[in-house]
């Protein structure tokens, strides 16, 4: 027989959205208890790891995952000048803020539980876990928060599934001269998405991200080759990648986060920038919410309080969210007129906001 547990949240995923929405919760006094299927949080890292500047000000735990601050944004076309726009933010290391988050979290309370498997839901309240020692866990909790990433656990017991899901891989080469700016670089090989160079002190995550077509091969290591090639022969990067990354970003339309005691965040809930990418900051706003809301039912006994949770969240990122999902349709459906199409698909440029 499974040990048995309980608590008032149960939250699945120890990233940005599922650390946030833990403190959150556990700074408003819920008995809260988080599963991270990683024995390590925040390892391995897959991310461009840039965020906002402006997150950094939401935000009370410290600045130790800080690499360095870039000023600006470079969009990179063929044949066309070089477009730059103000983007004060930060490059961090990934690793450390998931763990800054999560050893906040752990300092109001929650319990945390690493190298976790989620197994199944055994009613609506009771969730069945595995631990590293392989020992079952059933833990019954008035509200369960899904911060599993793209291809949700949580997600898929409630039917809300991630269906338009990006590739992006990314290396890590060391950098010529040191940049204060984010480079982003648009060509038609990389279909619907671009190639990005971010600056990490004395060395750069490079990356692309694409749409696949289906029924087409895509050799996404031979594409990212490509690009680190061209960056060679400008003079930024030098060497050769000393790690590769790889994941899945969702591109999804807004969409309920919240079914019956369920609430999801982050990659799980679909609310990573449809167009850039960006979902960082996304995360920990919205799992912050979550986890408030959260705490708010659970004290109360009243779970309808929880769908105030997609009232606060829609408000935040509907307007903006709900372009970018158009754009991105837009992009993908007109790639072929890539000159075109692109100026109207990109943040940067004033045609997306037209």
């Amino acid at each position: 027989m499974p040990d048995k547990a309980s608590c008032d949240i149960l939250v699945v995923g120890a990233g940005p959205a599922g650390g946030a929405a833990a403190l959150a919760a556990a700074q408003r006094g819920a008995n809260v208890w988080l599963a991270e299927r990683k024995p390590v949080v925040g390892t391995p890292v897959r991310c461009a790891e840039y965020i906002p500047a402006l997150l950094l000000g939401r935000l009370d735990i410290g600045t130790s995952f800080v690499v360095q601050r870039t000023e600006t944004m470079k969009t990179v076309l063929p044949g066309e000048p070089v477009r730059e726009i103000r983007a004060p933010g930060f490059v961090i290391n990934r690793d450390v803020f998931d763990q800054s988050l999560i050893r906040a979290a752990q300092n109001a309370g929650c319990r945390v539980m690493p190298a976790t498997r989620v197994c199944r839901r055994v009613d609506d309240q009771t969730v069945l876990l595995k631990g590293s020692s392989g020992r079952d866990m059933e833990i019954r909790a008035a509200v369960i928060i899904g911060a599993d990433g793209p291809h949700s656990t949580v997600g898929r017991w409630v039917g809300a599934v991630n269906r338009r899901l990006l590739p992006g891989i990314q290396a890590t080469l060391p950098l010529t001269e040191p940049m204060d700016w984010t480079e982003v670089h648009f060509t038609p090989e990389i279909y619907a998405g671009y190639g990005w160079l971010f600056p990490k002190g004395n060395v750069a995550n490079v990356g692309i991200g694409l749409k696949k077509t289906p029924g087409r091969a895509c050799n996404l290591r031979r594409l990212l080759g490509g690009f680190i090639d061209r960056l060679r022969n400008e003079g930024k990067v030098s060497g050769d990648p000393a790690r590769y990354t790889a994941g899945w970003i969702p591109a999804e339309s807004v969409r309920p986060a919240v079914y019956g005691n369920v609430a999801l965040a982050g990659d799980a809930a679909g609310q990573t920038h449809p167009i850039t990418g960006a979902g960082i900051a996304n995360a920990v706003i919205c799992g912050d919410m979550a986890g408030k809301w959260a705490a708010r039912a659970a004290a109360s006994g009243d779970l309808s309080l929880l769908k105030q949770y997609d009232v606060q969240w829609h408000d935040f990122l509907e307007t903006a969210h709900d372009r970018a999902f158009r754009r991105r349709i837009d992009m993908e459906a007109g790639w072929r007129d890539f000159p075109e199409i692109v100026k109207s698909c990109w943040v940067a440029f004033r045609d997306y906001y037209a």
